[in-house]
């Protein structure tokens, strides 16, 4: 598995097998009170198959962050899981898919430490450490399939084979995947007037699926005298369509007959490498990442009428060629008891949009119309440079301190075209306390600055929702100031608790707002804030005498407010999640190869608003699930699982209006209700 270089642990261990031999579950082990050490005893009774599988059993602990595609460069670490003490540093390839391609006969332990301890900038709170060695050539392999009850075809080619190895100085990992779905809904949809009497009812049934075939490649060769590079590479292509067919009868008995399609296709690759050696009186690592991604998209969208009257409709084209170029440094070193390090980065950002807009004449054929506002180009070269000191202050005390400065250039071309130059100042103090072996708490304060949607930019059109989306050529990224507490605390052999309290303060926030020529786009629309408290908390039901079960659950509750730029009225940000319940109960039966368990989940998004409507969409009230599995079918795990047992439906509602918002006149109000359905999903997963 390659990951960041210097990812060689000083003192290899052999590592242990999860599960003995005749695939009988040992003991759950509690972890050393003198430190959160887990090793793989620990985690044999869920029979794990590879290190994603252990972390997401660790009590009390989730997974988050790590770089991805809305990452600003690569910048300071995020992730709150590295491995061998080094973060990854794929930006295609996700956090839990890199832990999957680890196998879990490689793992010697799992630490859990104060991120302010570690020499990488940017990790607070409590991060997994997962230490590994290379054992030999082994390889895992997952076949995801399932099906839902209505609307939808069945989902078989989903899962992933990898094999991973050592021949000398080189560590390799070569893994083909498939991530997909198959999704739909149906159901009735009502518009009605202001005064509540019905305009239309409509049938909706829609169906749709992704695909995301991948092939990605991971080498890492130790040189000798503390020299390690890393190589990644990776190549896929995404495809995605959604049908959705609606036949609508009008109040009068007018029927309308509609036909709506999505399609979107292309390739994707990234190529990533880094070099650590020693220099000097410490260490200097250098990076360097290139990745780009193809987006061919498709919208058609056509009415028929039963009078006998014309047809209409209209077609969206768009052709997006995104890129990503980063040259990175970093250069650590021991002073004054304490980690320093100091880095540079420099980042070039592209978006290339080609867009066409058609309408439907009376021939059926489909007519270009101008929009020349949805055609061209944005890129943003920013420069970034950073000094952290990361130091231990006694032997329950230690601080972390980052100051960073900023340099950006966004230009864009098309009929908008626009150039801007930037200075941000950014960075960290994080402090992390641990009184006892069983707590401890962090506390960090921040300045950051968030990434641009390109796109956002350029103009673009909703057909099935028949808005228009103006372009913004004076966007700037929003900048956000944060104080976030994170405590955790051992229970014993009960469990554990975590506690995450976050408040962020906004400048120039992102979201829809009125444009001088009566339409409306994505842009800054001034000061907003959000308030977050999480609780993760891992109950093991061992004392009351249920041997092998435990709880696992996370709740959220988010409190934002954010002056509406249409009515000035004070609201919730839109769209973010307002709470969110997730638990899962998981019994490993005792002496058995089997385990069954249940979960639910629910969450409360936000509306969201717009110039000439509001609305809100959502899914619920609660999805619940139960699942069966046996980790010992032919030495096979074998899950299957019963999804939306309890029959959570897709919803969405909107109020739009005839003018511009808050005078206008209500045109109509829009509500969906349709049906989800029960989803089946079957997994086979095993070593070879």
């Amino acid at each position: 598995m390659a990951i960041a270089a210097g990812a060689a642990i000083s003192a290899p261990l052999a590592a242990e097998d999860a599960e003995d031999s005749a695939g009988t579950p040992a003991p759950l082990a509690e972890p050393s009170d003198a430190a959160r050490i887990y090793e793989p005893d620990f985690f044999a009774q869920f029979a794990p198959r590879n290190a994603l599988d252990m972390v997401s059993r660790i009590p009390g602990f989730s997974i988050s962050g790590g770089n991805d595609q809305g990452q600003r460069g690569l910048g300071q670490a995020d992730q709150n899981v590295i491995v061998n003490g080094e973060r990854f540093s794929s930006k295609s390839d996700s956090l839990r898919d890199q832990l999957r391609r680890i196998p879990a006969s490689d793992i010697v332990r799992i630490e859990l430490v104060d991120g302010n301890t570690l020499d990488i900038p940017g990790l607070t709170g409590l991060v997994a450490n997962v230490i590994y060695t290379n054992t030999g050539a082994s390889g895992q392999f997952e076949w995801r399939t399932g099906f839902r009850a209505h609307n939808t075809e069945a989902q078989l080619y989903g899962g992933e084979i990898s094999l991973t190895g050592t021949s000398g100085a080189l560590d390799y990992t070569v893994s083909l995947s498939n991530d997909n779905n198959r999704f739909g809904a149906d159901g009735p949809v009502l518009i009605t007037a202001a005064d509540g009497t019905l305009i239309e009812e409509q049938y909706i049934k829609f169906s749709g699926a992704f695909d995301n075939p991948k092939l990605s490649t991971n080498f890492s060769y130790d040189f000798g005298d503390e020299i390690v590079a890393n190589l990644n590479l990776s190549y896929g292509e995404d495809f995605f369509y959604r049908n959705e067919p609606e036949l609508a009868v009008t109040a009068a008995g007018l029927e309308r007959d509609r036909f709506a399609r999505i399609r979107e296709n292309g390739p994707q690759y990234e190529i990533g490498a880094d070099i650590e050696f020693p220099l000097g009186p410490g260490k200097l690592k250098l990076i360097g990442l290139e990745r780009f991604e193809r987006d061919n998209f498709s919208s058609t969208v056509i009415d028929r009428f039963d009078d006998g009257s014309d047809a209409q409709g209209s077609r969206f084209l768009q052709t997006n060629g995104a890129g990503e170029r980063i040259g990175r440094f970093e250069y650590g070193w021991n002073m004054l008891n304490a980690d320093w390090q100091f880095s540079g980065e420099a980042a070039f950002n592209r978006l290339d949009r080609v867009s066409s807009l058609f309408d439907l004449n009376a021939a059926g054929d489909f007519v270009e119309l101008d929009f020349p506002a949805g055609t061209g180009g944005v890129t943003e070269d920013r420069y970034e440079t950073s000094l952290s000191i990361s130091r231990e202050l006694s032997r329950t005390l230690s601080v972390q301190v980052i100051g960073a400065m900023e340099f950006s250039r966004i230009e864009q071309t098309g009929s908008a075209a626009n150039s801007r130059s930037f200075k941000r100042p950014k960075g960290s103090i994080a402090t992390s306390w641990k009184p006892s072996d069983d707590f401890d708490m962090s506390l960090t304060l921040a300045r950051r600055v968030s990434q641009l949607s390109f796109g956002d930019f350029l103009a673009s059109v909703s057909l099935n929702d028949d808005n228009e989306n103006g372009g913004n050529n004076e966007l700037i990224p929003f900048q956000t100031w944060a104080i976030e507490l994170e405590a955790n605390k051992r229970l014993g052999p009960w469990g554990s608790l975590s506690l995450d309290l976050e408040q962020g303060w906004f400048e120039d926030w992102i979201d829809w707002f009125p444009t001088a020529d009566g339409g409306e786009a994505r842009g800054n629309i001034g000061d907003a804030q959000r308030f977050k408290v999480q609780l993760t908390a891992t109950i093991n039901l061992d004392p009351l005498g249920l041997k092998g079960a435990r709880i696992d659950g996370r709740a959220v509750k988010r409190w934002t407010d954010v002056t509406d730029p249409f009515t000035g009225e004070s609201r919730d940000l839109s769209n973010v999640e307002r709470g969110v319940i997730d638990a899962d109960f998981r019994h490993d039966i005792p002496s058995t190869a089997w385990a069954w368990g249940a979960g639910i989940f629910s969450q409360d998004p936000a509306p969201y608003s717009r110039r000439y409507e509001f609305g809100r969409g959502w899914e619920g009230p609660v999805f619940a699930r139960l699942f069966v599995e046996n980790k010992d079918v032919l030495g096979l795990t074998v899950r299957a699982t019963a999804g939306n047992i309890l029959g959570a439906s897709n919803f969405f509602e909107r109020t739009v209006f005839e003018d511009p918002r808050p005078d206008g006149d209500i045109l109509f109000h829009e509500e969906m209700d349709r049906r989800i359905g029960p989803i089946f999903r079957f997994s086979v997963s095993g070593d070879f």
